[in-house]
């Protein structure tokens, strides 16, 4: 199956030097694409699709903010989170990258958007967490006027609760996520499963502290992949933050760059066509080899598991998950 990579310089008007989400970042993480990758110029999303997912409200003031900040400055809008006078342009472009990373899977082509600034933590109503607006949920947002039903899978080290919030109650969406427990926001706990008809299409992993990459292919292996299959999606979209990796200074789990490999290859394997993924986190100096990993089992390489044994803590959050007879609704 065929791969593209959707990227550009246009998130550089989106940038405080300095900061872990800079542009220096993306482009460390570019250095992980081979140089005979297909690259794709992003476009921009419309207001009009922002408004899809997010208040109208939160849009006019992000854009007035970015509008009123001094040319060459940046300003804050919480102590993690800042924008600058072009980062509403790159923020339509991170959206629309998405999208299209998006409608090229539909079109059974693995794509990814290698974009800032990034998204999940953004809600309908409130940027944070470095996210402005949410580029994952627009793009799925559009992608259900197509398809009825979208698998999200996010290996973020924090938790997306702004994805979680805005699929919380549907049932057409599958939120699966795995995350360092009770770090930055403090959500994604296993008991969070949704509301009303989405009751049971929210899956949260929350691990340790100090959890490797045996952990994580356990929870894919014994609760991820059975509830994509059961679910049966159209589409399979990837939040795909690499902050996991050993040496990412925003969190303390001990993946090596190949461990994500071989979750991409896992997704691959499960049979729901090509897979969209999305940047989100990742400012370790390994960052550029996990992407070079990624890129390679969308290629068609395998990665074999290596390492020590999951965790106990991990061991016993699966028979959990399984022992209460937690399954995806058919």
């Amino acid at each position: 199956m065929p791969y593209s990579v959707v990227t550009g310089d246009v998130f550089l008007g989106h940038d405080d030097p300095g900061h872990p989400e800079s542009q220096a970042r993306l482009e460390a993480a570019l250095a992980g694409v081979p140089a005979g990758a297909r690259r794709v110029p992003p476009e921009q999303a419309t207001p009009r699709d922002l408004a899809r997912v997010h208040t109208h409200r939160h849009i006019a003031v992000v854009r007035s903010l970015c509008r009123e900040c001094p040319p060459d400055r940046a300003c804050y809008i919480d102590p993690d989170t800042y924008v600058t006078r072009g980062s509403f342009d790159a923020a339509l472009y991170a959206a629309g990258a998405a999208t299209q990373a998006v409608a090229r899977a539909l079109d059974s082509e693995h794509s990814f958007a290698l974009v800032r600034p990034p998204g999940h933590h953004a809600t309908p109503d409130r940027a944070m967490g470095f996210c402005l607006f949410n580029n994952v949920a627009v793009a799925v947002v559009r992608a259900l006027r197509e398809v009825d039903r979208v698998a999200i899978l996010d290996w973020d080290l924090h938790h997306g609760n702004g994805t979680q919030a805005v699929f919380y109650g549907s049932d057409r969406v599958l939120y699966c996520s795995i995350h360092q427990a009770g770090l930055f926001p403090g959500t994604g706990w296993l008991e969070e499963q949704g509301a009303g008809p989405g009751v049971g299409y929210t899956v949260n992993a929350p691990l340790e502290p100090g959890s490797a990459g045996a952990d994580y292919a356990l929870v894919f292996r014994k609760i991820f992949v059975p509830a994509i299959r059961r679910f049966e999606p159209d589409l399979v979209v990837v939040s795909a933050g690499q902050d996991a990796l050993a040496d990412d200074p925003l969190g303390s789990m001990l993946l090596e760059p190949d461990d994500f490999g071989v979750l991409t290859g896992m997704l691959v394997e499960a049979g729901c066509g090509a897979l969209a993924l999305v940047l989100e986190g990742g400012y370790g100096r390994s960052h550029a080899g996990a992407i070079r990993a990624i890129i390679a089992a969308l290629d068609g390489a395998r990665f074999t598991p290596r390492g020590s044994e999951p965790k106990a803590s991990t061991r016993m959050l699966v028979e959990a998950y399984i022992g209460a007879g937690r399954a995806v609704p058919a």
